[in-house]
């Protein structure tokens, strides 16, 4: 688990003293800094960037939710604010507060509002997950947003017509029912698409989630037909086969795939 790297920001030694004493029994944690008022809290969240802050409302000078107005949008950490009064509860929650503890501090609500913390960066971890994949699937095949966010999710069983790959300055899109083969080249994939090879950064694992595999086979670890293309197979040594495609090109099918393979040679 990724530990949250917590900030506490309060005016009172004491009452940071007993936060931190808390905290620092939490594995799920990691307290990297203490400051005393809102400019440094300021100051060590645009340093140290944390997930978490545990902000006091009332400090002279510059109170917790001023501090939360001047931090800026992509660089806003979870809050969860610490008070000695509950009429602060409203607006903490109006500025998307994670949570608030009353002063003194029950270690039950504490717990509670630590736990809410670790959902929510959960969450969050996932989604941006999920808007990176999307985001690199788009760039390589093409297509919009909604329908890669459908097949990611399995509600649909559509896949890319085409697959759009960069050459210094230039893209292809090339038609997916085109491609021969595909064999992996170091961090790279060799798509063979009749008799021309692109190269496309992207991983094996990757480029076979965006190929129908009724349409196409893992072969090998490194290895990828079309199954429209296999001419023949032919068993050789230590229970592979070979197969002859229509462009001329012999591959082999490893033993731990060869089951794939197996239905297809005996209907043709």
């Amino acid at each position: 688990m990724t530990l949250l790297r917590t900030i506490i920001v309060d005016d009172e030694p004491l009452a940071r003293r007993g936060l931190k004493l808390r905290l620092e029994h939490n594995p799920a944690l990691e307290l990297v800094a203490e400051c005393n008022n809102g400019v440094e809290a300021l100051q060590a969240i645009a340093e140290l960037a944390p997930d978490l802050v545990f902000l006091d409302i009332q400090m002279p000078g510059m109170d917790g939710f001023e501090v939360v107005q001047k931090l800026q949008g992509d660089s806003m950490p979870l809050i969860i604010f610490v008070t000695a009064y509950d009429e602060y509860a409203v607006d903490a929650f109006e500025i998307n507060a994670i949570d608030y503890v009353l002063k003194p501090i029950d270690d039950s609500r504490l717990d509670t509002a630590i736990e809410r913390a670790i959902e929510h960066q959960q969450q969050q971890t996932l989604a941006d997950h999920k808007r990176n994949l999307i985001s690199a699937c788009m760039q390589f095949t093409g297509a919009d947003a909604a329908t890669i966010e459908e097949i990611a999710e399995g509600e649909s069983t559509a896949y890319p017509d085409k697959l759009s790959i960069r050459d210094g300055g230039e893209v292809s899109l090339v038609p997916v029912a085109d491609i021969d083969w595909v064999d992996a080249a170091g961090d790279y994939m060799c798509v063979h698409v009749g008799g021309v090879t692109h190269i496309m950064r992207i991983t094996m694992k990757q480029l076979e989630a965006l190929l129908n595999p009724v349409k196409f086979l893992r072969i090998h670890r490194s290895t990828i037909v079309n199954v429209d293309r296999i001419v023949s197979a032919q068993g050789i040594a230590n229970g592979e086969f070979l197969l002859s495609l229509e462009d001329e090109s012999r591959l082999k099918v490893s033993r731990s795939y060869r089951d794939k393979i197996k239905h297809l040679t005996t209907q043709r």
